[in-house]
Formats: structure tokens, sequence, C-alpha cells
């Protein structure tokens, strides 16, 4: 499937994969070995495409304690152009708009190849952050420089358990340009569905073509990345968090969790008509639970109608 193309016609049913760029201190050979590994590990899924995230320091969204050090990463897009030069899919390139200048966002989007990139736009952590470009304005830019680059938004369904309008933001977004969003990790199923059944609702009311949801889903190996999980916003029911816990391997069944969640998000959205696609990221850097994200990217992928 051609992501862009199948993202413009409102299809569905992609598979992406996400990975994090390398710590800044990373040498130019270990980034480029590790972007080698990369490539080998996607060899064996059939993934629509690459998802590269920016990360940036959320500590002023949440004074607790990060369970993880915050560490800069290498810019996405550097990356992708330096070590993941051989990659045979398109990638979505997260950006951090309020980290960036306008004269350098506006060159970066000027180099970008629409046939093999998409973007994903993210605004700053919170309202009292000093930023260097605003998500409206990195909206007004993309659509004076280089409106045929599709672009994406983030939906949380946290926000909207809190809110009770993330339906209405994703409407806004796409009126502004976005053809797609991309959530959060998703382990709290029913909160996903209110906001794609309200998205759906709204959507039919102002006689408006819905645009495909990607669902986010990572494993969690361990009790520190359930953690930084909930750290990050995440809501993991309790029940689910009970058996994380208790179970005699937390790697294992946070693995049939989001096979079942997956599973259930697939048959409702189906059901409802709402295009969808599912990204599964590793938020944590141990081997063991990077190699699980790509075992679940395979098991999921079999659920997909490609």
């Amino acid at each position: 499937m051609n992501l862009q193309r199948g993202i413009e016609a409102r299809s569905g049913e992609f598979l992406l994969f996400a990975v994090t760029p390398p710590r800044l201190t990373t040498s130019s050979e270990e980034a480029a070995e590790i972007g080698r590994v990369t490539l080998e590990r996607l060899e064996s899924l059939a993934i629509d495409g690459l998802v590269l995230y920016d990360i940036d320091d959320e500590s002023d969204r949440n004074p607790d304690e990060r369970p993880f050090p915050f560490l800069p990463t290498m810019d996405p897009a550097d990356y992708l152009t330096r070590d993941l030069a051989r990659l045979d899919v398109p990638a979505i390139v997260y950006r951090a708009v309020g980290k960036y200048r306008e004269d350098r966002f506006r060159s970066w989007l000027e180099e970008q190849d629409p046939s093999r990139a998409l973007a994903v736009f993210v605004g700053s952590s919170s309202r009292e952050k000093a930023v260097h470009t605003s998500l409206a304005r990195a909206y007004e830019l993309r659509e004076e420089v280089r409106p045929q680059l599709p672009l994406g938004g983030v939906a949380i369904a946290e926000r909207h358990a809190r809110t009770g309008d993330e339906h209405r933001r994703l409407i806004a977004k796409q009126a502004a340009g976005c053809s797609f969003f991309i959530t959060q990790i998703v382990y709290d199923v029913n909160a996903a569905k209110n906001l794609i059944s309200d998205y759906h609702h709204e959507c039919v009311a102002q006689n408006l073509e819905p645009v495909p949801i990607i669902f986010s889903f990572s494993v969690c190996g361990s009790l520190k990345t359930l953690e930084f999980l909930q750290w990050l916003g995440v809501t993991v029911p309790r029940w689910i968090e009970n058996e994380l816990r208790h179970a005699d391997d937390t790697l294992d069944a946070s693995y049939e969790q989001a096979v079942a969640t997956a599973i259930d998000l697939i048959a409702f959205c189906r059901r409802l008509g709402v295009p969808f696609g599912l990204n599964v990221e590793s938020v944590s850097i141990r081997k063991v639970e990077i190699e699980a994200s790509v075992r679940l990217a395979a098991r999921l992928g079999t659920e997909l109608h490609h």
C-alpha cells in the first residue's frame, strides 16, 4: 500500500513502526550502526511507513520526577537523511515545532519531498513554555511553503476523557490541513472508543469525511517502563496495571494486552466506518522490549486488510 495515496483516499489499515532517534551525544559511527540495526529489524515487517519521533523535554507538563532522565536526541530529519537513507517506505517525521526558529523550520519544509516524507506537528507541552514557533504558525508555514506535504496531528484520548472536546480539536486540525492523526500509546480502550465515537458522529453532523486515525501501541517490560508511560500521560486502567504488576512475565502480559486492545479497536473502527491504522513503538531502549515491539507489529499486521 502506498501510504500517502491511502491517506489521501481516506482509506486505512496502515501498519507503522516508530523509533526515537539516538541520543545527541551518540557518535556518528554509533548512530550509523543503530540505523543499520533498525533497518535490519524492519526488513521482517511489512510496514507501510516509519515514524520518527522528535523528543522534547516535557517536565514542565508534569511536576513529578521523570522515571527516566530526559536526554536530548538527534534531529529526526537529520537522522533519517544520514543513517536511514536505505529506508524503502515513507517516513513520518515528528516536529516539536516550539523548538525550532521560524527560519530553520521554513528551510526544513523546503527540503521535504512529499513522495518520501510526511510530517506530524506537535505543539508545546504546556501553555507556560516559551516557544520559537507556535503550532498555528507551523500550520501556516506548511500551507505557504510545502502544501503538498501530508500533515498529521496528535490525538489524545486521555485529554478527551478530561475535557470532552478532543474530537472538535481533531476537526479543527483537519480544517488547518491535517489529513491523518496518530494517538499517543493506547492502554485504555474505552477512552479511545469514546474519542472515535464522538469524532465519527461529529463528522456525520458536519457532513465531513473522517480521516485515518492511527493508534499507537507499545509493550511494557518492567514496572519502570509502566511508570514512565504514566508519567507521559498514558492512562493505564487499574485492572491492567494490576495484571502487569503481578504477572509472572510483565512483557508477555503487556504484549497480550496490546493485541487484545488493538483487535477490539479494529472491530470498532470497521463497524463505524472510521479509517484507521496501527503504529507500534518501543518506549524503552532495552533490547528485549524493542524485539517484543517488532514481534507485536508483526502480529498486529496479520489483523489488517492490507
